[in-house]
């Protein structure tokens, strides 16, 4: 799994992303930053990790119980289905491959 937000925000910063915001959001923005005792980038960029983490956090980790558990590896065991339309379709020679144009 990923490492922590905060062990992230702390490594050396390379690279930069703008984002453009009205006044109101500004100043909300730094209100909050201040009330944070952070500095604006910091804290928009504290707040869009966290929220990336939480965004992400089911398409990195899924939890199974025993039964889920051997349900899944008995899918990933099985051979795979016959599909022949698919077999069709990656079969037969693509547009490009015919070397006419029809």
């Amino acid at each position: 799994m990923a490492a922590p937000t905060t062990t992230r925000v702390s490594e050396r910063r390379t690279e930069k992303l703008d984002v453009r915001v009205t006044p109101t959001v500004k100043a909300i923005l730094k209100a909050a930053a201040a009330v944070s005792r952070r500095n604006v980038s910091d804290f928009v960029l504290e707040s869009a990790m966290a929220q990336a983490d939480e965004t992400l956090a089911d398409r990195r980790a899924f939890n199974l119980n025993a039964e889920q558990w051997a349900q899944f590896q008995a899918a990933l065991d099985a051979p795979p289905r016959e599909r022949p339309r698919l077999q069709k379709l990656l079969t037969k020679p693509g547009y490009f491959d015919s070397g006419s144009q029809k």
